[in-house]
């Protein structure tokens, strides 16, 4: 005796389609999930080079702090002046670094004009800083008792 058994024939594409869905993971969410993330950390992330330069600061109920013997530099819209004469960037930092060599306590004043970018002032701060000035002091227009010179 012989049985038989009548199975319906199977196709290529049903062969073992349930162990193939279970292992079948996509990865668009994973990409997704990634791209966000490196999306969220661009943008909260901060690339910036924050500085610092530190001025002092008049006390509060105290008189005017003396300009006599500081160095004064003038920030004007054509140019930094410094003793007289307009200096480049570069030729100020050594000039004042051959001042401060002589007396390195001396004080460095920095008076930018009316109408000065506050960018131009800044890079003058900075570029002094980076020259090695310790006492480092902004001063307003109306401070340095009218002449230049």
């Amino acid at each position: 005796m012989t049985t038989s058994r009548t199975t319906a024939p199977r196709s290529f594409s049903d062969h073992g389609s349930a162990r193939r869905r279970r292992s079948l993971v996509s990865l668009t969410p994973l990409i997704d999930v990634v791209f966000i993330l490196l999306l969220f950390f661009m943008l909260a992330s901060s690339f910036v080079d924050l500085r610092s330069i530190t001025l002092d600061t008049p006390a509060a109920g105290g008189g005017a702090p003396s300009i006599e013997g500081a160095l004064l530099i003038e920030v004007r819209v054509d140019g930094v002046r410094f003793a007289g004469r307009y200096l480049s960037l570069d030729d100020l930092a050594a000039r004042i670094r051959g001042q401060l060599a002589r007396q390195p306590d001396r004080r460095v004043l920095v008076q930018p004009a009316a109408g000065v970018d506050l960018q131009a002032t800044v890079r003058v701060l900075d570029r002094l800083s980076n020259a090695g000035v310790r006492n480092l002091s902004l001063m307003d227009q109306g401070a340095s008792g009218g002449g230049g010179g």
